[in-house]
């Protein structure tokens, strides 16, 4: 098998490490734009890219984990290859322009997924088989998903100023770079009815991308709450589900949840586990021929408009 990956940043290289170790038989290509970018042993740079489009059919499976603001561009460019598409969120970091192209691959047959690893977070995962019973989620009054962390810390050694996260111009922004709260609330309760969002960049990070987002979504019967941040010392990711008689705390951190106080779950599962997990079930989907993912283009699509909801609100 052969896997082509387009963008060789931090997050490729959690992917190249997982292939590398569990799936080592996968041929691994990287497509660079310089002569000078950094060489993996195990990795073969190519730089000529229609050398790269006229092997079109020897890709099984296309990595894109370029910047988030480059991903129509290059997908306008390879959708019609006859490969496997494994997209890192979010899928765009803009619902401009955009709909044709998400509607060109909707009428294919061809396996997407768009990497969200939180859903294969063990705590979350209880909370899906905890919510499977109509029952529990007919009973709940409110969720609050909070995410807050102090961007100069995500990489060492870097200047954050620099990076794409704190840059809208390279499709950055807290709203997008944490879109998982957004995609694992989707994931566990659908789509809302109504979206309400607040999203600013006025803390003493000094960046020009969204920094603070706010997110109210209306369900039929209670509102999802989510509050996203890049300036929070002490790193905070939790899910709160108040029910009528009790309340569920899930710390996606410890991977741990509490109900009323009291653990009912816990794992010693790492972060990195989660990568391997979604690389396991997309390659399984891929060897069985299937061509829907359970977050596949049309799914990424919808998160992402909840996501930017202020520019439908233009």
């Amino acid at each position: 098998m052969k896997c082509l990956i387009i963008g060789l940043g931090s997050i490729a290289k959690k992917h190249i490490h997982v292939i590398e170790t569990y799936y080592p038989k996968i041929e691994l290509f990287a497509y660079r734009s310089q002569l000078k970018s950094s060489v993996y042993s195990k990795v073969k740079n190519l730089y000529d890219w229609d050398a790269i489009e006229n092997q079109s059919e020897s890709w099984d499976v296309v990595m894109l984990c370029n910047p988030t603001v480059l991903h129509a561009t290059i997908l306008q460019k390879i959708m019609h290859w006859e490969t496997a598409f494994f997209i890192e969120k979010p899928l765009f970091h803009s619902t401009l322009n955009n709909a044709s192209l998400v509607q060109s691959f909707q009428n294919k047959e061809q396996l997407t997924y768009i990497a969200c690893n939180l859903r294969f977070l063990d705590c979350l995962r209880f909370i899906k088989e905890y919510l499977s019973n109509t029952k529990e989620i007919s009973s709940i009054q409110e969720v609050n998903s909070y995410c807050g962390s102090y961007l100069p810390d995500w990489r060492a050694g870097q200047d954050y100023k620099k990076v794409y996260s704190a840059n809208k111009e390279m499709g950055g922004g807290v709203h997008l770079d944490l879109i998982h709260e957004v995609d694992y609330l989707y994931w566990l309760f659908g789509k809302p009815h109504e979206i309400h969002s607040l999203f600013r960049n006025q803390s003493k990070l000094q960046i020009d991308a969204v920094d603070y987002a706010n997110y109210n979504l209306a369900y039929s019967h209670f509102v999802a709450n989510i509050i996203l941040n890049y300036y929070r010392r002490d790193t905070k990711r939790t899910l709160e589900l108040v029910f009528d008689d009790r309340t569920v705390l899930v710390n996606l951190l410890s991977n741990r949840v509490y109900e009323n106080d009291t653990l009912i779950f816990s794992s010693d599962q790492k972060g990195l586990d989660t990568y391997k997990l979604q690389l396991d079930y997309f390659l399984n989907l891929l060897s069985k021929g299937e061509s829907k993912s359970f977050n596949d283009i049309e799914a990424g699509w919808e998160t992402l408009q909840i996501c930017l909801n202020y520019e439908t609100k233009r």
